[in-house]
């Protein structure tokens, strides 16, 4: 067992985790449309060229480039309009030099052409006859067959989250049906002598339970499917009954309470019961979040997450919702898609050595430079997040910062 709050890192932290989690495994084939916000688990390569034909991006005229060299308003070349391309249909016949076709945004390119002239930049003369009043390059105002996605090539990497946008390119590419994994399960634990469902009136010394919905909310918005255990009273046996239930149901468990030092704290010990290896840390050097518990027990993972409402969030932020997003942790070179954002702090904030502040902060511009203006306010209180729109880091090296100084900012 490790000793009891003997502090480790988030990198640490991280380490031991990943160590101990192999990610997630059950995988579904689903229908294109029900995969935004889904992990593929396997790369979609494309079957064919997108688009599969060479087609113009303007109105205009189809025509060999070189029958426009030197062209100009004062000198245009004269060419004969020998037809017409219609949308959705394949052009039937070959552009020969001298010649142009009609062609509409989208149209296929005839045999022959290699540009498009834009119809501005054209003068009628007679029925068939145009002037060409400024020259275009081979290519121009082109889309080639292929440029956009040639035949088998990588369209979406293996474990890519699903996006709107990705709908698009995998419809373009003929994917009907993709192969993700399935979301992980995570089950909520709420534990506290004083904590009371929200629909009834707490009496003095309660309080409503908060983190249970909380963390409903930021397994959702992560990618996961919560399941709620309800409130657990400070009782070795009771906690123990609750985890042992939602481990048997879920891939991952978050136990809110229970993880500080008191005599009446049972969650170490009743994580530890349940197998092995138990519990793998006790203690995070970070503010807020430092009684957070990491465990382990045959494969599946359980966090004790603080009471405090603020520091529960910013600890599943942290530990618990790349495993969900991402199946598992960034690596260190990206820990840019983790605190994307630079801002200026607004005003002067301690650190205590050696361990590693996250600030609830609101962005906001002013004349063109981000700022980060501190919310500030004890970890219990669940308006600070409300207030916050981000969390700032300050790094375990520094011992706080001054205003104006630059800090690394991730957006909720």
């Amino acid at each position: 067992m490790t000793e009891l709050f003997k502090a480790v890192t988030i990198t640490e932290a991280r380490k031991i985790i990943s160590a101990h989690y192999s990610g997630p495994k059950k995988t579904e084939m689903i229908p294109l449309l029900s995969a935004q916000g889904r992990r593929l688990a396997e790369e979609v390569r494309a079957k064919e060229d997108v688009p599969g034909f060479t087609r113009s991006t303007v109105d205009g005229f189809a025509v060999q480039a070189r029958d426009t060299f030197g062209a100009s308003e004062g000198l245009p070349d004269y060419l004969e309009i020998a037809g017409e391309v219609f949308m959705g249909e394949e052009p039937k016949g070959r552009l020969e030099t001298g010649q142009v076709w009609q062609i509409a945004t989208g149209g296929m390119l005839p045999a022959g052409a290699d540009a498009v002239v834009m119809v501005e930049y054209t003068e009628n003369l007679e029925e068939k006859i145009i002037g060409v009043v400024r020259p275009v390059a081979p290519g121009e105002n082109v889309i080639r067959q292929g440029e956009d996605i040639a035949a088998g090539s990588l369209v979406l990497p293996f474990s890519h989250c699903v996006k709107a946008h990705d709908l698009g390119v995998l419809a373009a590419a003929g994917v009907t049906a993709v192969k993700v994994f399935c979301p992980l399960r995570v089950g909520i634990v709420s534990t506290g002598d004083e904590v009371v469902p929200p629909e009834e009136k707490p009496v003095p010394g309660k309080v409503r339970d908060i983190n249970s919905y909380a963390l409903y909310g930021a397994v959702t918005e992560a990618g996961g499917q919560p399941h709620l255990y309800g409130i657990v009273r400070d009782d070795f046996h009771r906690v123990r009954e609750s985890l042992s239930a939602a481990l048997s149901e879920n891939d991952l468990v978050m136990l809110s309470g229970g993880s500080s030092v008191g005599t009446r704290d049972v969650a170490r010990e009743a994580i530890n019961s349940l197998g092995n290896p138990g519990v793998l840390f006790h203690g995070l050097s970070i503010q807020p979040g430092k009684p957070t518990i990491g465990a382990a027990i045959e494969g599946k993972l359980v966090f004790g997450l603080p009471g405090h409402p603020a520091s529960a969030l910013v600890v599943f932020h942290l530990l618990v919702a790349p495993l969900l997003y991402k199946g598992s942790y960034y690596e260190e070179e990206n820990g840019f898609w983790e605190f994307p954002l630079t801002a200026q702090i607004t005003r002067n904030i301690r650190s205590a050595p050696g361990r590693e502040d996250f600030i609830r902060v609101k962005l906001f511009l002013r004349q063109g430079n981000l700022y980060a203006e501190p919310i500030l306010g004890k970890s219990g209180l669940i308006t600070t997040l409300v207030k916050a729109n981000g969390l700032a880091r300050i790094t375990a090296g520094k011992e706080g910062v001054e205003a104006g100084e630059t800090v690394e900012v991730k957006l909720f």
